[in-house]
C-alpha cells in the first residue's frame, strides 16, 4: 500500500482519475529497464522516477563527455568522464529516495541481454545503434516483454510501442516488423556525425517515459501497432499505422531467428565486399606492453578525443581519405572509435586506397575500458 508519504508526493498524479490510487499503487510495483542514459534515457529516467515507478534499471556503460551535456540532462559539467549510470542512479536517488534504482553498468550482448531484461516488466530503448537496436527488440520479443522503441536524428524523432500483449493474447508489431533486416551502417549516421538538436531527446525521451507509465498502470491507449513521427523543425507529427508481417525473421509464420544472434557482424559485415581484420583490446595492449611498434589512428571528432584516448593520431571519420598520406603503410595499424562502427567505416574507405595493413579495435573505446582498464567503483 502506498504510504501517507506517498500519497502526499504524487498526490497530483493520483488527483486524475483514469490512475488514481490504484494506478499509483500499479507504478510502486512495477519496474522499468532504459537502455541507455544518455539523451533519451536521461528524461526517460526522469521522469519514470519522478513518477513513482518502484523499480528502474539503467543499462549504461558510457562515460559522460562534455559533447552530452546539451541534451542530457541527468549531467553537468563535474560528470564529466564519470560513468554515466552511477551518476544518474545519484541523481534519481535525490530525486526521489522511495524507490529502487538498478545499475548495470555493462555493454549489453547476446550474453547478457536475456538475463538482464527478464527482470523487468517493460522496457524502453534508449540506444543509438543498430546492434544493441536488434538486440533489444530480439530478447524482448523471445521474453515476451513490451518495448518503447525511440530514435532521434538532427530534428526529427520516432515513437512506438513494440511486442505489446494484446487483448486477444496476440503481441503486436516489433521492430522487426518494420526493418526485418538492417540497412548498411553508412545509411543510418549517428548524432555524433548527423547532430541533433539538444531539446529533442528531450521531447522523444518523455513520450517514451509516459508511454511506460500508461502500461504500468494499465491506463490509456498506446501507440502499439503506431510509429509516430515527429518534426521539430517545423513542428509536425504523423502516425504510421504498423502490421505485423507475416515475414518477420523473429515472429512471422516461419521465423528463422530463434535465439540472440551476433549483432555487430549481423547489422555490419553482412553487407561489405572486403574483408576487415579486427583486433581486441587486450591483445593492442599486449603489444603496447611489449613496445610492438604499431600506429593508433583514433577516427573520432577532437572533442571526444580531448576527453579520453590511447593517444596515436586523431583523423575523424570525415577526414580520413584526405589525410590517408600520415597513415603508415609498413606496421599494423590500429584503427579505433567509440563504439567500433566509425572505425570500421573508416577501414573501408582506406581499403579502397590500397592499405592491407588495418585492424579495427574490436568494441572501440567502450571495449577497452570494460577490458582494459576498468572502474575500480562504479559509484565514484
Amino acid at each position: 500500500m502506498l504510504t501517507p508519504q506517498e500519497q502526499q508526493r504524487y498526490s497530483r498524479q493520483i488527483l486524475l482519475p483514469e490512475l488514481g490510487l490504484e494506478g499509483q499503487q500499479k507504478l510502486k510495483e512495477g519496474s522499468v529497464l532504459v537502455i541507455g542514459a544518455g539523451g533519451l534515457g536521461s528524461p526517460a529516467l526522469y521522469y519514470l522516477a519522478a513518477a513513482g515507478m518502484g523499480r528502474i534499471g539503467i543499462v549504461d556503460f558510457d562515460v559522460v563527455d562534455a559533447s552530452n551535456l546539451h541534451r542530457q540532462i541527468l549531467f553537468t559539467s563535474e560528470d564529466v568522464g564519470k560513468p554515466k549510470a552511477a551518476i544518474a542512479r545519484r541523481r534519481l536517488e535525490q530525486l526521489n529516495p522511495m524507490i529502487k534504482i538498478d545499475t548495470h553498468p555493462a555493454i549489453l550482448n547476446s550474453e547478457n541481454a536475456m538475463s538482464i531484461l527478464a527482470d523487468y516488466d517493460v522496457v524502453i530503448d534508449g540506444s543509438d545503434n543498430l546492434p544493441t537496436r536488434y538486440l533489444v527488440n530480439d530478447a524482448c520479443v523471445l521474453l515476451k516483454k513490451t518495448l518503447i522503441y525511440g530514435a532521434v536524428f538532427q530534428f526529427e524523432g520516432q515513437v512506438s510501442v513494440f511486442n505489446q500483449l494484446q487483448p486477444d493474447g496476440s503481441h503486436g508489431p516489433n521492430y522487426r516488423d518494420l526493418f526485418p533486416e538492417p540497412p548498411p551502417p553508412e545509411m543510418v549516421p549517428s548524432c555524433s556525425a548527423g547532430g541533433v538538436l539538444g531539446v529533442l531527446p528531450g521531447i522523444i525521451g518523455s513520450m517514451q517515459a509516459s508511454e511506460a507509465i500508461k502500461i504500468v498502470a494499465g491506463i490509456g491507449t498506446t501507440l502499439s501497432g503506431r510509429l509516430l513521427l515527429f518534426d521539430s523543425l517545423d513542428f509536425s507529427m504523423r502516425v504510421l499505422n504498423l502490421q505485423c508481417n507475416p515475414g518477420n525473421p523473429l515472429s512471422g509464420k516461419n521465423p528463422s531467428v530463434h535465439a540472440l544472434i551476433d549483432y555487430e557482424e549481423f547489422c555490419n559485415p553482412a553487407h561489405r565486399t572486403v574483408s576487415i581484420n579486427e583486433i581486441t583490446p587486450l591483445e593492442v595492449k599486449r603489444m603496447l606492453d611489449q613496445e610492438i611498434k604499431i600506429q593508433l589512428i583514433d577516427v573520432r571528432e577532437p572533442h571526444e578525443f580531448n576527453v579520453m584516448n590511447l593517444g596515436g593520431l586523431n583523423l575523424p571519420l570525415n577526414t580520413i581519405e584526405k589525410n590517408r598520406d600520415m597513415i603508415q603503410r609498413d606496421i599494423p595499424v590500429v584503427v579505433l572509435c567509440k563504439s567500433g562502427t566509425r572505425s570500421l567505416l573508416a577501414i573501408e574507405k582506406l581499403q579502397l586506397h590500397g592499405f592491407t595493413n588495418l585492424l579495427n579495435l574490436k568494441g572501440g573505446l567502450m571495449q577497452w575500458t570494460n577490458e582494459v582498464n576498468p572502474t575500480r567503483d562504479m559509484d565514484e
